[in-house]
């Protein structure tokens, strides 16, 4: 069957996203699928794709579908939450990294009886794990903060050492074991001209984001991706096999400083990065024959179950070594090490460059290496959500509150449910907004918070109850719905400004959410009184309903209404402090955070009163567990 490049390429890319889309839904790893697809419609199953007709240009699509793949992955990375595990992480990725490449170069040794150079190329090749496989893993279990980011940290920086290891072991098996007294110096210099190349890029790249106008509007995304491929293939044309850790360290700094298009930059970046592994993976998987697999027979089970139940063992022990993770996190980190993309793209690099030369063991390492992605990827999704539960890694319950808006009355919301000890994450598009809640000392997730990928960074796999909380109640009511569809948060709560226009009642009763506070509050007045300094909280303690005066008439015994002189933000039942909400049961002994508007504070005090309340000193804080 005659196969056209472009129909190649075509169909990769379309079966890559379908094999994905389904994959959701399934609720299993996408590289499974693609996996599966790929060899099923490679030149061993229906033959439909064949890598082959795209000749060389197969290398460079790999090379820099990579690239953009390692910058993606270093946008998600942040830097205050590597400081707090810093040296797990420092040590996995290097003294770890060097124990993986030799455990795995003995493992194939043994088992395989291959060549002291082929085994080394190997174990170059399986230093790397799978950070797009890893990152939805983590998601999915509810890992403990701690253990979440030893494992996509890891991800993530290890790759473009792995990288450059397996060139340079290809490079001696190619050029001859003369080479070998050069291999320091060329690690060094790659691994140094890479990241301080990528730092200065990374810096200048954010620099010229945040200049308004600079670069045309609706531009800013291309043009990323535009520098980051020609940062990636300039640092390779310096220093060979530098670009690859250059577009990581670029990421990592580009994610870290804020800029005006941030958010528009993620979601395009992981968009293209979902598009391009499909497309690498049905690439990949449909260049490795199946005879080639088969021939490696149990030896190469072997393989891969040494990897699993020593090398990655006594990597994790003897990196972590002294460090703050328990037993149990480091059991954990043992077991799941699931290789993904990037070892795929380099072992299929180093086949091709091996075969090109007309040296033998190419397609012997590629097999291998698919091998143990898809051995070491089953064994992580299969088994990964049981084996936490045994070690008991996973968080306790979905305690964290979500808030849409950090604003006024969302601040003020967030902080008595901090001094409930309950741990709070703000969602805000608006960026001073965000700052603001930052330097109260709150966890702020920049972007769309209808966006699956911005609930994703806000890790809404923890979250029990969403907040919205904006002056657009459609937006509060779409963000509570939005977050129970996709993450199956079980508590939604909803700002309502008007309850008798718009369309936000019919979804609050359709979508069994509630009512935020004692009623509708005009949220955006209270912001506006919160930034004038008009906005005070005080503490009430509930003493149940009052008895009517029998003296009063009808009219004038009626509960008076508080309008916008104040707004119950909370109640501490015991030592449980709640949101208050619409069709709450007040007791007798409860205590509530009111909003009080202070240029009303008399009136309100008196409402208050009538109500039932009574003033009381401030309930003690409660720590964060």
């Amino acid at each position: 069957m005659e196969h056209h490049p472009a129909l190649t390429l075509v169909l990769a890319l379309a079966v890559g996203i379908f094999a994905q889309s389904v994959s959701r839904h399934l609720r299993i790893p996408g590289i499974v699928l693609l996996l599966l697809v790929g060899a099923g419609l490679g030149p061993d199953g229906l033959d439909w794709i064949d890598p082959r007709s795209l000749g060389m240009g197969l290398v460079a699509v790999v090379e820099l579908a990579v690239a953009v793949i390692l910058f993606e992955g270093g946008l998600n990375l942040e830097i205050s939450r590597l400081q707090r595990e810093q040296t797990p992480i420092r040590r996995l990725v290097t003294w770890g990294a060097l124990i993986t490449l030799m455990g795995g170069a003995l493992a194939a040794r043994w088992c395989l009886d291959w060549s002291w150079m082929q085994s080394l190329v190997f174990g170059g090749l399986i230093v790397v794990t799978g950070p797009t496989v890893v990152g939805p893993l983590v998601r999915n279990l509810r890992l403990r903060p701690r253990v979440a980011t030893v494992l996509e940290a890891e991800g993530v920086l290890i790759d473009p050492i792995g990288a450059i290891l397996a060139a340079l072991l290809l490079g001696i098996a190619l050029t001859g074991i003369e080479s070998v007294w050069d291999a320091p110096m060329f690690l060094a210099i790659s691994l140094s001209f890479g990241a301080i190349a990528g730092l200065i890029a990374g810096f200048a790249l954010a620099s010229l984001l945040r200049v308004r106008n600079l670069i045309p509007e609706g531009y800013e995304n291309i043009f990323a991706l535009s520098y980051v491929l020609l940062l990636y293939q300039g640092c390779d044309e310096i220093v060979s096999h530098s670009g690859i850790l250059a577009v990581t360290a670029a990421g990592v700094v580009v994610g870290n400083l804020r800029t005006r298009v941030d958010r528009n930059l993620r979601e395009f970046k992981d968009q293209l990065t979902v598009l391009l592994i499909g497309l690498l993976f049905v690439l990949l998987a449909a260049d490795v024959r199946f005879e080639d697999v088969l021939a490696l027979g149990w030896k190469g089970l072997g393989v891969v179950g040494l990897l699993v139940l020593i090398v990655r063992p006594l990597n994790v022990a003897l990196s972590t070594l002294g460090s703050e993770l328990s037993l149990r996190e480091r059991l954990f980190v043992s077991w799941i090490a699931p290789r993904g993309i990037v070892a795929a793209a380099v072992a299929s690099v180093t086949a091709t460059a091996l075969e090109s030369q007309g040296m033998a063991g190419g397609p012997e390492l590629r097999a291998m290496v698919f091998l143990c992605i898809a051995g070491t990827v089953l064994l992580a999704g299969l088994t990964g959500a049981p084996v936490a539960a045994l070690l008991k890694v996973k968080l306790p319950g979905r305690d964290v509150v979500a808030i849409l808006g950090a604003q006024g009355l969302g601040l003020e919301l967030a902080i008595q449910l901090r001094n409930g000890g309950i741990p709070v994450v703000f969602l805000d598009a608006n960026p001073w907004n965000c700052r603001r809640a930052e330097e109260s000392g709150f966890q702020v997730v920049y972007g769309d918070a209808l966006q699956e990928r911005t609930l994703q960074r806000a890790r809404f796999e923890n979250v029990g109850s969403a907040i919205g909380l904006t002056p657009n109640q459609m937006l509060n009511s779409l963000f509570a719905s939005r977050a129970r569809e996709v993450f199956g948060v079980p508590r939604s709560y909803v700002a309502v400004i008007n309850p008798e226009a718009g369309l936000a009642p019919e979804l609050v009763e359709r979508e069994q959410v509630v009512v935020l506070f004692d009623g509708a509050h005009d949220v955006e007045r209270w912001d506006v009184r919160a930034r004038h300094d008009e906005l005070e909280v005080s503490y009430w303690k509930y003493g149940g309903v009052p008895e009517p005066d029998a003296g009063a008439d009808e009219a004038a015994g009626a509960a008076p209404k508080a309008g916008e002189r104040f707004a119950i933000l909370s109640i501490l039942r015991g030592k449980k402090v709640m949101p208050m909400h619409a069709g709450l049961s007040l007791q007798a002994g409860d205590i509530a955070a009111v909003a009080i508007h202070s240029e009303e504070r008399d009136s309100a005090e008196e409402i208050l009163t009538a109500w039932g309340w009574a003033p009381t000193e401030p309930p003690e804080a409660t720590p964060i567990a």
